[in-house]
């Protein structure tokens, strides 16, 4: 070397690669493993926006432009529905997660919170999204739209600190979003309906296309508790002494899926995907189909 040192070692390497990464918020190093993970069998995508080849039919949403139309194909079919072309310029991507106290829920400690899986995901995301040359923006955050390194630096650093202005709303309400953005929202999605789908619905009045991602503990998706259990209350709900959990298990189940329906049937009508991923899960296997959908692949409903 020049100033006359010698090499670093193998051993030395790896120490200063050790320090350099410990500088780095953990959240971010485990969603760039996820993203890494992800972009080794992704090859692009298509986008919408401006531009001249045809990509895909959507529904037409009130207040859009009434000469994008495609009467031909709105005469077969029920509804209206207007023609898109492929992308030719960069869009931004505004993502949002839940950090409702419910969020910090986790049946086992050996599995993550369900924070910290929308967490993982918000940032690999952001970064599959940062390696397409699109820009992010974290809903809630004070930083603009951005991309490259910086920007996901900058979004992981907010969810450690938490002072996001949305941190403790279990519903999407009243969000700073520009008219046809791309919208992605992790949560339990276990609020009331009828204000899911009004936050929903505003939204896709304004041309917004967005994504549901419902993420559960996989205790509240199967309820397999036995014997006599009293579950506390979150979010000004009064604790419940059950007696025999094996007796309400049926109805509990029957119960969440005649929500997770009625959440489908939201994201069906603005012309939304909605999805259930489970914490026990592969946070891989999540991003891969959220990236398929973000890709405008379908909407409706899946389970990761």
């Amino acid at each position: 070397m020049a100033d006359g040192s010698s090499p670093l070692t193998g051993a030395a390497r790896r120490k200063a690669a050790d320090a350099l990464a410990a500088t780095l918020p953990p959240l971010l190093i485990a969603a760039d493993r996820v993203a890494s993970t992800v972009a080794q069998g992704v090859h692009g995508r298509r986008r919408v926006g401006v531009g001249e080849s045809f990509w895909q039919f959507r529904r037409y949403q009130a207040g859009e432009p009434i000469g994008r139309i495609d009467w031909r194909q709105s005469g077969k079919s029920e509804g209206l529905f207007q023609r898109e072309t492929e992308w030719a310029a960069v869009q931004t991507a505004w993502l949002w997660r839940d950090a409702s106290p419910s969020m910090d829920y986790r049946s086992d400690r050996s599995l993550p919170t369900k924070r910290e899986r929308a967490e993982v995901l918000l940032l690999a995301m952001a970064s599959l999204l940062n390696r397409a040359g699109e820009r992010v923006a974290l809903i809630g955050g004070d930083t603009p739209p951005a991309s490259g390194r910086a920007s996901l630096l900058r979004i992981a650093a907010a969810l450690d600190r938490g002072t996001l202005d949305d941190a403790s709303k279990a519903v999407p309400w009243e969000l700073r979003v520009p008219r046809h953005a791309a919208m992605v929202l992790l949560g339990d999605c276990l609020a009331p309906l009828d204000e899911f789908g009004a936050s929903v619905a505003a939204y896709a009045a304004r041309g917004v296309r967005g994504h549901i991602l419902q993420v559960l503990d996989p205790a509240e998706a199967t309820l397999p508790f036995e014997g006599r259990i009293r579950f506390e209350g979150i979010e000004e709900v009064e604790s419940a002494l059950i007696p025999r959990v094996r007796s309400v298990r049926d109805a509990y189940r029957e119960r969440l899926a005649e929500h997770q329906d009625g959440l489908a049937a939201i994201a069906r009508r603005a012309g939304w995907s909605f999805a259930v991923h489970r914490t026990d899960k592969s946070a891989e296997a999540a991003l891969l189909s959220l990236w398929g959908v973000m890709s405008g692949a379908a909407t409706g409903r899946a389970r990761w």
